[in-house]
């Protein structure tokens, strides 16, 4: 595929995801994390404004010197812009409006795209790749503003991705020994995925399997979330300030659990594997189960022999920059190095996220409170 056609293929998927919202759901905020779909939309464009059509495209004129501002996300070194959680106050620009801008950035980058510039080629597959991820960040800020509505609407009611299944099962043990990690090869990578280098393991066994609603509704029968032995301090304050008692999109209907799912409300299927866990509650599940979360090295080591891409599979390892990694210089050095402190590292991928992120050493990395996203629960054997 050529890089027009990978641009234009990428580009149509974003608006695809859209294609059936109302006016109305482009809009809502309703916690600081999630982003209005509306956004998304323009922030992914101006990526490509900012970084690529403003230096690299002759006599480029900007489309509105405000959208900079409102659609920053956070490259200090671009200049202000509005904060996170105000991102649901930007009633105007229209959604209209912001798919024209979309459309009149579609317009100039077919033009740049016929540069033979190998410098802008390599910064048109980053820009493509940070939008394939706002794409499952789309899909997953939608799922949350959907699921605030009491009357839990339908995104599509043909997706089953909260029922998918384990297909393996069983453990597999890994010998003591050194383990190479990390990105080595060709194709695209994000920076903090560089710096392949060695690692010593102890032994190890790894679970074929992720956690089922089965087997978390087991943890949560038997008082898991009531007792404080099996949670981080930081785990048990935060259970206990927002009363937490449930994966996130669980509720109890006449002594029932349903889960909101993108094709609406349904009855928590026990064969299922359990989603929008936060590190908190996994961590505990563990404790509970008396095993342990796989460090990411463990899970890359074993990644080869499991089945993953179903949930983001959070690790006992803190986001932290490998050997020899280094910041690229300007505003594009933004982009990881600088958020690598308090957050952990989740590997493999989830149904919502683009095939072409789904490797073994892509490093996903959110705070242990955030479970938003498909993430999931695999265990590993002490």
């Amino acid at each position: 595929m050529s890089i027009i056609d990978k641009y234009n293929h990428i580009r149509k998927r974003t608006e695809d995801i859209c294609s059936v919202l109302t006016t109305e759901d482009y809009v809502p905020q309703p916690v600081n994390f999630v982003s209005p779909p509306k956004w998304h939309l323009a922030h992914s464009s101006w990526f490509f404004e900012e970084f690529l059509l403003k230096k690299h495209l002759p006599d480029y004129k900007v489309y509105n010197e405000d959208f900079c501002f409102l659609f920053n996300s956070y490259y200090n070194t671009v200049g202000n812009r509005t904060f996170r959680a105000e991102r649901g106050h930007i009633t105007r620009p229209t959604v209209s409006e912001v798919y024209d801008y979309r459309n009149y950035i579609d317009m100039h980058m077919q033009l740049l795209l016929q540069l033979k510039d190998p410098q802008v080629h390599e910064l048109v597959e980053l820009g493509l790749n940070h939008e394939q991820q706002h794409q499952e960040l789309l899909l997953t800020d939608i799922k949350y503003i959907l699921g605030c509505n009491p009357l839990f609407p339908v995104y599509n009611e043909n997706l089953e991705w909260e029922n998918q299944e384990n297909s393996q099962s069983g453990y597999i043990s890994f010998p003591e020994g050194i383990y190479e990690i990390g990105f080595n090869g060709d194709g695209f990578s994000f920076d903090n995925e560089h710096g392949r280098h060695k690692v010593y393991l102890e032994p190890f066994e790894i679970s074929q399997a992720l956690v089922t609603n089965a087997e978390y509704l087991e943890f949560i029968n038997a008082g898991g979330y009531q007792n404080f032995n099996y949670w981080h301090d930081e785990g048990w304050a935060w259970v206990n300030e927002n009363h937490i008692e449930a994966p996130l999109h669980w509720h109890k209907i006449d002594k029932e659990w349903h889960m909101f799912t993108m094709a609406g409300l349904q009855k928590v299927n026990p064969d299922a594997t359990v989603t929008h866990i936060s590190f908190y509650e996994a961590w505990a599940y563990a404790e509970w189960k008396k095993m342990r979360l796989p460090t990411e090295f463990e899970w890359e080591a074993a990644a080869i022999q499991l089945d993953w891409g179903k949930r983001w599979e959070w690790t006992n390892s803190a986001y932290l920059p490998y050997p020899h990694f280094a910041k690229p210089e300007g505003a594009i050095g933004e982009y990881n190095g600088k958020f690598m402190v308090n957050q952990m590292v989740l590997r493999g991928a989830s149904c919502a996220t683009s095939k072409d992120h789904s490797r073994i050493t892509y490093r996903n990395f959110f705070h242990a409170n955030e479970r938003w996203q498909f993430t999931g629960i695999r265990l590993a054997k002490r």
